[in-house]
């Protein structure tokens, strides 16, 4: 991938949203998510493997985020992409990958399962295809383990108090049991909260895929319940109080960490995940 895009990955700023709140601003990546991260250490492993070569395509399955950071890496190499997601998926999302030269094939709507079996075909049936595999690469979890919760660890200490918890919605699950992983493996006091949409199917575009994947709910401290209108009216309401435009997901993370904090005494800070900008969005909004 270019070093232009590689370089802008990662590093985003840990913004305060309240006494105790605080929020990893992922909009800050070159496409405006979190999935940049795993995208760009995924893609640099495959072709460290040697598995992506001249005129492969690149495909996978996804709700949208996943799919414009594999469009944007695709491009950056001169490759061809292909995206397999449910019809019912935000239609800016899926400008964002036309512009970058990926073809998008509709799955039925809120179908993941359907979306992951059509990608899968397609991997069996064409040759020099490549997928990232993103809910079940374990390269995905290797990347928030050794570079997203070192890079919250590091902010939070910056600041001299605890990291006392981290609350995030799970869609592959990556970034959530990246996390878990890490703040196990160094024996952090850091509680460890999945988001999780109250409805199904649900609007909370990003998590509940369908299944859990990568992250098992029963390994989390808590798991936290969010209605799909109640997290569109945060994300609006975050945009009209602080001018930051934010994804559904973003809006879901961040009631889930007040009513955690409302439930919880805590010494030290949450943390949680702004995920993607809300412009992906405008047709819900």
């Amino acid at each position: 991938m270019s070093e232009a895009f590689k370089r802008s990955v990662g590093r985003t700023p840990l913004i305060k949203i309240s006494n105790n709140l605080y929020a990893k601003l992922e909009t800050y990546n070159p496409t405006g998510s979190v999935k940049d991260r795993m995208i760009s250490f995924v893609v640099d492993e495959a072709v460290r493997r040697g598995e992506i070569g001249p005129g492969t395509t690149l495909c996978d399955a996804t709700s949208g985020n996943t799919g414009i950071a594999l469009s944007a890496v695709a491009a950056s190499m001169g490759h061809p992409c292909k995206i397999f997601m449910p019809s019912n998926m935000s239609e800016e999302r899926k400008q964002m990958m036309r512009v970058f030269g990926a073809e998008i094939v509709d799955a039925p709507a809120d179908d993941f399962e359907a979306a992951i079996t059509m990608r899968d075909q397609f991997l069996r049936t064409n040759i020099n295809t490549w997928s990232p595999m993103q809910f079940s690469n374990p390269d995905n979890i290797r990347c928030h383990r050794t570079r997203t919760a070192p890079e919250i660890h590091r902010q939070v200490n910056d600041m001299k108090v605890p990291w006392s918890a981290f609350i995030h919605g799970s869609g592959t699950g990556g970034t959530i049991e990246g996390v878990r992983q890490y703040a196990e493996e160094r024996k952090l006091v850091t509680k460890v909260c999945m988001t999780v949409p109250a409805e199904s199917p649900h609007g909370i575009q990003g998590i509940g895929d369908g299944r859990d994947f990568l992250a098992n709910p029963d390994d989390m401290t808590e798991v936290i319940i969010i209605e799909t209108e109640a997290a569109i009216q945060r994300a609006k309401d975050f945009a009209k109080t602080t001018g930051l435009l934010v994804g559904i997901s973003s809006g879901a993370n961040l009631l889930a960490s007040e009513r955690y904090l409302e439930n919880n005494e805590v010494e030290g800070v949450v943390v949680t995940m702004l995920c993607d900008r809300g412009e992906r969005y405008m047709s819900i909004y």
